[in-house]
């Protein structure tokens, strides 16, 4: 995992590679963080106080909850918001965020799923917000988002839910695609053979927490708007025994893990900035700011507990 030189990823290893069109997967493992709750139980939100303000809180008695990056979340009949930013939240604490955006224009057409409770920002916005961090302007993400709604021949308006909403049954589709194996606590995620995104959760239930926002929303929308008219029908194995056929397929396997070890290591992502944004405990939270990567990570004596790192431009 040279292409993650910037935190050190000593311990962790990467599971076999999964694909669905253009969306290739590979699980991480390594061990587990103690004492960080999931985000299903350590992170809720409280309430919008107006425009651009998300209030959430830890409702636990013990242990420390990490905001994942760029969540958002879905509320019947009040305009939705994201945040721009991670933190900590310690057991009953509450905190405002007022620096959130808002990703509904004007109001109408609320992202009115109900079993939808939280989002994670589509990977093309992830760049743009992660810079407005600390900028409390709701209505900052609106430009970046009409553009967006452009590029998939939608009205340009500043909704994130004409591509969240409206596309869901198709985003969806990347959940049953991809599969969340067993003790999996991160992911690799590529667009054709380039690496855009790296997270790393403090455990495999934290993981499962976050995975459905990743894979449907963070980088299933880039997926979809890069999948091909049909699929091409694949070729029927000419084997005869089923001996033959597990040798077969294990051996496409193992030439699909030694293309994608060439792709992680063609990426490159050095990160000459690392800026320090809050601590709790022995844990940090910093940024990460370089030529081709950027995003936040959670550092505990230089190990990862957390990290959402993506492409800043994608092709």
């Amino acid at each position: 995992m040279t292409a993650l030189a910037m935190i050190d990823l000593a311990g962790f290893r990467l599971g076999a590679p999964q694909r669905a069109g253009v969306l290739t997967m590979v699980p991480v493992f390594g061990p587990a963080y103690p004492g960080v709750l999931s985000p299903r139980d350590g992170v809720k939100l409280a309430r919008v106080d107006g425009y651009g303000t998300v209030i959430l809180r830890n409702p636990g008695n013990d242990g420390v909850a990490i905001v994942p990056l760029h969540v958002g979340y879905v509320q019947d009949g009040a305009q939705n918001h994201a945040l721009c930013r991670s933190a900590f939240l310690a057991a009953g604490q509450e905190l405002r965020f007022e620096d959130a955006c808002c990703v509904q224009e004007s109001v109408g057409g609320y992202l009115g799923e109900r079993d939808q409770w939280f989002f994670t920002l589509p990977l093309e916005l992830r760049a743009t917000a992660l810079a407005l961090r600390g900028e409390t302007n709701y209505t900052k993400l609106w430009p970046a988002i009409r553009t967006l709604n452009r590029s998939y021949r939608l009205p340009g308006r500043g909704h994130l839910e004409s591509i969240l909403a409206r596309k869901r049954h198709m985003l969806t589709q990347f959940r049953s695609r991809l599969e969340l194996v067993a003790g999996q606590l991160g992911a690799l995620f590529f667009l054709g053979s380039r690496l855009v995104g790296a997270e790393i959760a403090p455990s495999p239930a934290f993981f499962a927490d976050v995975w459905p926002a990743l894979v449907c929303f963070a980088y299933g929308p880039a997926a979809m708007r890069r999948e091909p008219a049909a699929e091409e029908t694949a070729e029927p194995y000419a084997v005869t025994t089923l001996d033959e056929l597990v040798a077969l397929r294990e051996a496409e396997l193992r030439e699909r893990a030694g293309e994608v070890r060439g792709w992680i290591d063609a990426a490159n992502w050095a990160a000459p900035a690392v800026t320090e944004e809050d601590r709790y405990l022995h844990m940090r939270l910093c940024t990460v700011d370089g030529e081709r990567v950027a995003g936040q990570v959670v550092l505990a004596d230089e190990r990862p507990v957390y990290a959402s790192l993506f492409a800043k431009e994608i092709v």
